[in-house]
């Protein structure tokens, strides 16, 4: 099954941040084997212009509950609108500043145990492999493709399952902050390097310069990170939902004072407002997952980071939230129901209008 991705940030091809009841995974090859032979049959009574539909937004109606690869159901009966449903996993892992492999040896263990709960993605950190603002990060940092990549996408593979996870890019003599969308099968499908860097990062980060989706078997997926979400740069995420995003995946670093009192001021509010807003007019899911741990070094030295990961559904439904603490590792699993994008382009405005917003 092919996927369909915009041009790469850089410009050059490359190859390759409420919980549910588990399901369970393929259990072995004679299980995968028999998958792919449905997969197949699937391919072979479909015409093309049909399955790419089925592949990417246009989820075709009135073909009932079908597979299409691990977890993955349409449903709908004929004339309804059809719902790709599947589980997100929500890697909350911990991140330790300049600890790159053992950073990237927690993302592939997380990998693996949401493999192994049924999702058919799932979404990490911002900045995963040297934490967010490490004052070394421009030396630490590698190339994408490059061998940070190449060790998340070995695990993709083996595990059967999408990845989207934010890495510490080096370009030139420029260091982004970027997240990658990881095919099983075919590697990277998508690059976002972060647009709406904090004034304490710039000198570290350079400042991304476009935007872009990804049309995969699991909808069309777009990605932007952390405080690319921020109501002042909220225009990033309707500019993704006017591409067709159906899903937005947001790697986050949620830092806060070391005396935060959870209890008396609970923290994510703002967050929850910015993907509820975009969650409502567009019919869409915002997922953002962050890291945890202390940050023991850089302009945020004390501080510390606190998961509190959430997912958001379409109308503004609460889909899973993860909790809060340094030490909260979690891997949360979000069901996504995601629904064709019907409008589009210019009638957009219309949509908005009569939901209210104020263009």
């Amino acid at each position: 099954m092919k996927e369909k991705a915009d041009p790469p940030a850089n410009g050059r091809a490359m190859d390759s941040r409420a919980f549910q009841k588990e399901r369970p995974r393929e259990a072995n090859s004679a299980d995968r084997t028999t998958g792919e032979m449905r997969r197949r049959s699937v391919m072979k009574t479909m015409n093309r212009r049909t399955f790419l539909a089925l592949s990417g937004a246009g989820l075709a109606s009135g073909l009932g509950t079908r597979h299409l690869g691990n977890q993955v159901k349409l449903s709908g009966e004929a004339g309804s609108p059809d719902v790709l449903s599947y589980d997100i996993g929500m890697g909350q892992m911990l991140v330790e500043g300049g600890a790159v492999r053992e950073n990237l040896d927690k993302a592939v263990a997380m990998i693996s145990q949401a493999a192994e709960k049924g999702c058919r993605l799932v979404l990490l950190p911002e900045c995963l492999d040297c934490g967010w603002t490490y004052p070394d990060s421009p030396r630490l940092a590698d190339p994408i493709p490059g061998p940070h990549t190449d060790i998340l996408a070995k695990a993709a593979k083996a595990n059967d399952i999408y990845v989207v996870a934010g890495l510490t890019e080096r370009a030139g003599p420029d260091t982004y902050n970027s997240a990658v969308l990881i095919s099983p099968e075919n590697g990277i499908l998508l690059k976002h390097r972060k647009i709406n860097i904090l004034t304490i990062a710039q000198d570290i980060y350079s400042i991304g310069d476009r935007l872009g989706v990804a049309h995969t078997p699991l909808g069309t997926i777009g990605i932007n990170i952390c405080a690319d979400n921020f109501p002042d740069s909220l225009v990033l995420g309707h500019s993704l939902a006017r591409m067709g995003a159906q899903i937005i995946l947001s790697p986050s670093a949620w830092a806060v004072d070391a005396d935060h009192d959870n209890k008396q001021n609970p923290y994510g509010g703002g967050w929850r407002r910015s993907f509820t807003e975009l969650a409502t007019l567009y019919d869409l899911t915002v997922i953002s997952v962050s890291n945890v741990g202390w940050i023991h070094a850089g302009v945020w030295k004390g501080r510390k980071c606190i998961g509190c990961s959430m997912a958001v559904g379409a109308g503004g439904k609460s889909l899973a939230d993860c909790p809060y603490g340094e030490t909260a590792e979690h891997l949360g699993i979000a069901k996504v129901e995601l629904t064709p994008r019907k409008v589009k382009g210019t009638a957009i405005s219309g949509m908005l209008k009569e939901k209210g917003h104020k263009i």
